[in-house]
């Protein structure tokens, strides 16, 4: 079920919400190697009306499961984004589809989750990376894979190009 606002509560008085919104409601619409998404987004927001628009404003948290870029373990990592604020327009061509007098919220935090999820996920900032066997295996299948050639550039260096 979305996060509605509705707008005649609105004038009346400031809202608070809060609860969580199941992960199949954020619609992401993507599937990521490295990002899952398996629990739901917790959120806490206060909404005003302004003159001509809205203005929330609170905090998200939404649990994400993540492959660790350098050495290929999962971890959990959560993405908050502590005071986070919207306004959304309600006159002119930016203002949101009103219905049963209720603006949708879902599309602003879809958009914010997604522009603070991690893309190069690291379990820990001194991560080794690869080691023992797997890392030799992996370099293994990587010169396989490639002929032999040990490196990506090797025959890029044997070119001889005039000055």
């Amino acid at each position: 079920m979305p996060i509605l606002l509705n707008l005649v509560v609105l004038e009346e008085s400031n809202q608070r919400l809060a609860g969580e919104l199941a992960v199949s409601d954020l619609e992401f619409g993507f599937e990521d190697e490295v990002v899952q998404f398996s629990k739901s987004l917790k959120y806490e927001l206060n909404a005003q009306l302004l003159d001509d628009s809205l203005l929330v404003t609170g905090d998200l948290a939404l649990p994400i499961g993540c492959t660790c870029v350098r050495c290929l373990r999962p971890f959990q990592q959560t993405v908050s984004l502590k005071n986070w604020a919207c306004h959304i327009p309600l006159k002119g061509e930016d203002r949101p589809p009103i219905i049963r007098d209720s603006v949708d919220l879902t599309p602003y935090i879809r958009e914010d989750i997604v522009l603070a999820l991690p893309t190069h996920p690291v379990c820990r900032d001194d991560c080794p990376g690869l080691t023992g066997k797997t890392s030799q295996t992996l370099r293994t299948a990587d010169k396989s894979k490639s002929g032999g050639i040990s490196s990506p550039w090797e025959e890029l260096n044997k070119l001889k190009l005039k000055s």
